[in-house]
């Protein structure tokens, strides 16, 4: 399956159009994290756990939505977007794109 952000696939037009797709993560920190990442923040340097979590996230949200599209049988999801949000110290990764059959 290919993923891209932009919204074509070179040399491959979009033969079928399946329509929007996308996939959503929420993860928790714990509270060693956060107190470690409070540290870093005022110190300087970077949270690596955060970072871990992040990429986790990210990870998590386009599986769910390549899935989706796969379902819908794609061969590719264009117009990828991702969002990145916290809420009440959760972090929220969104990831939504156009699912397609190439032709």
């Amino acid at each position: 399956m290919i993923v891209t952000t932009t919204p074509t696939v070179e040399g491959r037009p979009a033969r079928d159009y399946l329509g929007i797709v996308t996939g959503e993560a929420i993860l928790g920190a714990n509270i060693f994290k956060d107190l470690f990442a409070g540290i870093r923040d005022i110190v300087g340097g970077r949270s690596a756990a955060y970072e871990k979590e992040l990429g986790r996230a990210r990870k998590t949200a386009l599986a769910e939505m390549e899935a989706e599209a796969q379902k819908l049988g794609a061969d590719a999801v264009v117009g990828v977007d991702l969002d990145f949000e916290v809420i009440n110290n959760m972090l929220m990764v969104s990831a939504s794109g156009t699912a397609v059959r190439l032709g």
